[in-house]
């Protein structure tokens, strides 16, 4: 099964951004969703992000017009723009399928927003 890989995480200040990026270890052309979760200290694993095979793309309302999902199949990597970033988008960010399989889990990527 498709494992993947979460980088570009970091210590931001408000306002500024980030750009994440998922490396998968195979072909994700098949693959009709994925996603973008995140895990905020002391709650639990949210959705922030979909994108379908044909591009289409979905937000959770918290972060629409401040981030972007985007895929590139010949690359098998899932990114992840962040801008505009608040204290309330700190946490640890993984991508998976959507919906999620539990054994495709990664180690995410830690982000943190903080002046």
């Amino acid at each position: 099964q498709v494992q993947f890989v979460e980088s570009g995480g970091g210590l931001v200040q408000p306002g500024g951004s980030l750009r994440l990026s998922c490396a998968a270890s195979g072909s994700i052309f098949s693959i009709v969703a994925m996603g973008w979760y995140r895990q905020a200290p002391g709650k639990q694993r949210e959705l922030v992000t979909t994108i379908t095979r044909r591009g289409t793309t979905n937000y959770v309302d918290s972060v629409k017009g401040r981030f972007t999902i985007s895929r590139d199949d010949a690359k098998n990597t899932i990114t992840l723009q962040m801008n505009g970033l608040k204290p309330d988008d700190t946490g640890v960010y993984y991508c998976n399928l959507y919906p999620p399989s539990r054994g495709n889990w990664g180690q995410g990527t830690q982000v943190t927003v903080s002046s």
